[in-house]
């Protein structure tokens, strides 16, 4: 009896530990699609990584460097790149763009611009890299929404 509430402790510590949120939007479908607020969620995560960007070139060129608060806007600059690469690919390249999709290649090299764009932001506090995201975001917000 000892043992296998043991090995059931166990598990259940296991599965809670390691069990992983998912914090997408569902694939059920639900029909519950707001694209417009997708695409501004990727705008702010964008000027968020622009802001990150400016504060690490300013916390380095202090003469202490609190490398805290550094860290801090590293890791937040990533989190907000990864949010930009998980709405591009989950949301839009998995539920929203079909195989019959007008324009279809153009939408998937835009997407896909986002993708690389927002993953060398991650790499870099190169300012040109958040105006080629931003760039390629609308470029496919005008092909998504058929804008003129």
């Amino acid at each position: 009896m000892t043992r296998r509430f043991l090995a059931m402790t166990t598990t259940l510590l296991f599965t809670l530990l390691f069990a992983v949120s998912a914090g997408a939007h569902c694939e059920i479908p639900c029909g519950i699609y707001d694209d417009e607020a997708r695409t501004q969620e990727i705008a702010e995560h964008i000027t968020t990584i622009e802001k990150g960007m400016k504060m690490i070139l300013e916390l380095q060129k202090e003469k202490d460097i609190n490398y805290n608060q550094l860290v801090r806007w590293i890791d937040n600059k990533e989190y907000h790149a990864d949010a930009i690469q998980h709405i591009a690919s989950q949301y839009f390249l998995t539920q929203r763009i079909t195989f019959d999709a007008g324009q279809y290649d153009k939408k998937l090299a835009a997407l896909h611009q986002i993708i690389v764009y927002a993953m060398k932001c991650k790499q870099t506090v190169d300012q040109q890299m958040v105006e080629k995201l931003r760039e390629a975001l609308a470029t496919f917000e005008q092909l998504y929404f058929e804008k003129k």
